[in-house]
């Protein structure tokens, strides 16, 4: 197969002949042969759009069969401005470069624009922050979400710059890090404290019917995996004082994700009793636990004002590069308050 390309400020063309290994091709898939950022799903849409042609003539269908010395040319459109606007919000920027950015995201902040959220996202301070570098996701310059961390939930979140690094990174989160080097953790502080050192929580989750808001637990052949590993961290009070055994009134927990589904470590931790602290969805019912605690830890609780759970630890494969990348990133202030009264329990 050989190609020409020529750019301009509007549109990048290329041309390509086809050769007999490439003979009997669908259209898309010879396309892809090409290489580079563009996604075969963006190739089809335009295909559809009138993007290509065959021998001068356009052709709408992808799954066309190609031929021995067949010229293809492909018009790739300057991918279109994004629809949420660019905002100027500061952001904890942890690595950065064309392919991808990792951001120590902040309690408060909506990742994706959304009912009652359209503005203020973290979507809409990366479209500022990142500019003419963010090349099209889809043929929109936008960022690629391949994952997320609820809005009052702290830490570490990888953000796709163009189609390349957001195919490789879905690939992995997808994968959940079973057969690669993905690799999630998150603090949390709970009520209460698991009996055992470390455990496993494998339960299925689907949302509620009473709740849209809410996921839950449901039953084998129910809902879609979902599994936590949990290491207990530290017991408030310690196990023992002096030579009697203590009721602990809460704990820090690492939680290891080996699905990545929406509230999963939230509703694991209630499932199995111990609800994060400040958590008003899913530990409503041990509210009235805060009321044992010293009045400095009850005031470091209602700082917060959140689900006590911080995202601390992202490991995974560059999709680009391949080099295996892993951040680390301490707890914000308030959560860091709330643990340092717990420890004197």
């Amino acid at each position: 197969m050989t190609t020409s390309e020529t750019t301009t400020s509007q549109l990048l063309a290329t041309e390509l002949v086809i050769e007999p290994e490439q003979a009997g091709l669908r259209l898309d898939k010879a396309l892809t042969l090409l290489g580079g950022e563009v996604s075969r799903a963006r190739l089809q849409q335009v295909i559809k759009e009138g993007g290509v042609s065959v021998d001068g003539a356009v052709v709408v269908d992808g799954s066309r069969k190609v031929a021995v010395g067949q010229r293809l040319s492909l018009v790739m459109p300057e991918a279109k401005p994004a629809a949420p606007v660019g905002q100027d919000i500061p952001l904890t920027v942890v690595f950065e470069d064309e392919h991808l950015i990792v951001i120590d995201k902040p309690a408060g902040l909506v990742v994706h624009p959304a009912g009652g959220h359209e503005d203020g996202t973290l979507v809409n301070a990366l479209i500022a922050h990142c500019g003419e570098s963010l090349s099209g996701i889809g043929g929109v310059r936008r960022p690629g979400i391949v994952h997320r961390l609820d809005k009052d939930t702290s830490g570490l979140l990888v953000v796709a710059k163009n189609d390349k690094a957001h195919r490789g990174l879905a690939k992995q989160f997808a994968d959940h890090g079973r057969t690669g080097p993905l690799e999630r953790a998150y603090l949390a502080l709970v009520w209460g404290s698991p009996r055992r050192q470390t455990g496993t929580i494998d339960a299925p989750i689907e949302r509620s019917n009473r709740n849209r808001e809410k996921m839950m637990v449901v039953g084998e052949g129910r809902g879609r995996e979902a599994i936590t590993h949990i290491e207990l961290i530290e017991r408030y009070p310690p196990l023992l004082r002096g030579h009697e055994e203590v009721e602990a009134l809460a704990s820090l927990v690492e939680c290891q994700l080996e699905t990545g589904r929406t509230h999963q470590i939230r509703v694991h931790m209630s499932h199995i009793g111990h609800p994060l602290l400040g958590d008003q969805l899913y530990g409503s019912g041990f509210m009235t636990k805060a009321s044992r605690l010293p009045e400095k830890a009850q005031a470091a609780l209602a700082d917060l004002g959140r689900q006590a759970l911080h995202a601390r630890l992202l490991g995974f494969e560059h999709p680009v590069t391949r080099e295996e990348l892993r951040f680390e990133s301490e707890p914000p202030a308030d959560f860091a308050r709330l643990q340092a009264e717990l420890s004197i329990l």
